[in-house]
């Protein structure tokens, strides 16, 4: 049944999956065939490592979200269904290339590259940003770049080594609102998030962040946080549902209506952030080339 806030849980006990929320699987045969292509070159990607219901539709275009420095993150996020280990191995000197090539197999024309969390490395894995980055642009004509970087704990150097690789795209995302950092991102920091975007936007790139709800928040948090990052410079927030990946993370508390989402995305662009994406199925790189496109008309139309 839907509240009145908006939301829809089960009576009782356990929330039960909106049926707005199933997905289907997606063609069999392009699914093996990018799986093919990256064990092959033995990469990871977010899809398959956050378990991101999006899968099946993302596989079948083909388009992939190329997770670099291994599939271990150091940090204990609730929300993430990554796994976690405090020593994961050295980065793989082969990784770049083999995201370039793997690309060019795919023929890709929007290709976005995150990445676990490695407190463990001096740079928080920056150079492998950059290394990534030159790789691609060295093997593939007329490809756009998006990041989606973690915070580097906070260390400036590291993120200008990015910024200075001019991705097409810079996405950090914000997650959640700050009252649920301690339970959500109990090892990072709201203003030091909200800084990098700040600091991507100063250097004159098209900043990116996201946020995922149905975690407790409220209405008026979400906004205050899309005011943060219009002050931040933000061009573009996807919102989307958060959904449980396995047992051992966070429950969801609510499932929140698809009006709510509208409300979401009308009150973002209202104050002025040139798009939003916002919808239960949204993430943060869901259809990254036609936000990429949305982005660059929007640009246009200001002149």
């Amino acid at each position: 049944m839907e509240n009145f806030k908006g939301h829809t849980e089960a009576g009782g006990g356990k929330k039960r999956l909106p049926s707005y929320l199933r997905r289907p699987l997606g063609k069999g045969e392009m699914l093996h065939g990018v799986k093919k292509i990256l064990r092959k070159r033995n990469l990871h990607t977010v899809c398959e490592s956050a378990r991101c219901p999006n899968i099946g539709e993302c596989f079948s275009k083909p388009t992939a979200a190329f997770l670099i420095l291994g599939d271990v993150c150091t940090r204990n996020c609730g929300f993430c269904g990554v796994g976690k280990n405090l020593s994961p191995a050295p980065p793989s000197r082969d990784e770049p290339l083999s995201i370039a090539m793997a690309a060019k197999e795919l023929k890709l024309k929007h290709v976005v590259i995150t990445s676990v969390t490695r407190d463990d490395l001096k740079d928080g894995g920056a150079a492998q940003f950059a290394l990534t980055i030159r790789a691609l642009r060295d093997n593939m004509q007329n490809i756009f770049i998006e990041v989606l970087t973690p915070d580097f704990s906070g260390n400036p150097d590291a993120l200008k080594a990015v910024l200075e690789e001019r991705p097409d795209i810079f996405n950090h995302n914000l997650e959640t609102v700050p009252r649920l950092y301690p339970r959500v991102r109990p090892m990072a920091d709201y203003s030091t998030s909200l800084g990098i975007i700040l600091k991507a936007k100063e250097a004159g790139l098209l900043a990116k962040s996201g946020i995922m709800v149905g975690l407790g928040e409220k209405k008026e948090e979400v906004k205050e946080v899309l005011k943060g990052l219009l002050d931040a410079g933000c061009d573009c927030v996807t919102i989307g549902q958060y959904l449980q990946p396995t047992r051992a993370n966070l429950e969801v508390k609510d499932y929140v209506a698809v009006e709510v989402f509208k409300e979401y995305e009308e009150y973002g662009k209202g104050i002025g952030i040139r798009y939003v994406y916002s919808g239960p199925f949204v993430r943060s790189s869901y259809n990254a080339d036609e936000i990429f496109r949305g982005l660059k008309k929007a640009v246009h139309r200001e002149g």
